[in-house]
């Protein structure tokens, strides 16, 4: 019983330490019961499908086991997981957009003389000329799945995992400035496609990325 109650009060990283060493299945388990939802949840709101997020999900914890000797001691496991996890995701973004005969989206950095904006389908009309709640909701989720996959990730790591810019970094093994930039090219691109969808001016909350309540309201 005193091993079992080790067991469940290891540190994250303490577990993978025993995961890597000793092939420690009940450790491993822990970290699995841990992370699950989390990475489960940046999966659905990366892929948009939750067969797939599903399905890149266990695919995510069973790299990590087959990658567990590649863990560095005095890193941390949690930036280990979000990179192995967000990795899968872009590689799956990119297999669908591979098999799609047109893209929605010119994959470059610099997208800021794009309109693509204007090939996202439009709403069904409804004769409320206010946009609900739940429509709105439905609005910036549907302009974060049009964001290119390389835009796509930051806004989820930062605005739905509250990630830092330095821990963003870290797992998408690029600069922070380039993780800033990224971040404020997406943030043009979600106001240009919200403007056209939501009135009156419902798009301020994206001029920062300050961590309030309208973001929450604003990213569902």
């Amino acid at each position: 019983m005193k091993f079992l109650s080790a067991i469940f009060t290891l540190s994250d990283e303490q577990a993978m330490w025993r995961v890597q060493m000793h092939d420690d299945s009940q450790a491993f388990a822990q970290l699995v019961n841990r992370w699950q939802e989390p990475i489960k949840r940046l999966c659905l709101r990366m892929l948009g499908d939750d067969h797939k997020a599903e399905d890149v999900t266990q695919e995510a914890f069973a790299r990590v086991y087959a990658k567990r000797k590649q863990f560095q001691h005095g890193s941390k496991f949690s930036t280990f997981l979000w990179r192995v996890a967000t990795n899968l995701c872009l590689d799956e973004l990119r297999r669908i957009k591979r098999r799609r005969e047109t893209t929605s989206f010119p994959q470059t950095e610099d997208s800021s003389e794009t309109d693509t904006w204007d090939t996202l389908p439009s709403p069904d009309p409804t004769p409320d000329d206010h946009v609900a709640a739940g429509e709105h909701a439905n609005y910036v989720r549907q302009a974060v799945n049009q964001l290119p996959e390389h835009y796509r990730a930051v806004v989820v790591l930062r605005h739905y995992e509250d990630l830092k810019f330095r821990e963003i970094a870290e797992v998408l093994a690029i600069p922070e400035g380039t993780v800033k930039s990224r971040m404020s090219e997406a943030l043009n691109l979600l106001n240009h496609a919200l403007k056209k969808r939501i009135e009156p001016k419902p798009t301020a909350a994206w001029n920062a990325p300050a961590r309030v309540n309208q973001k929450e309201a604003l990213l569902i």
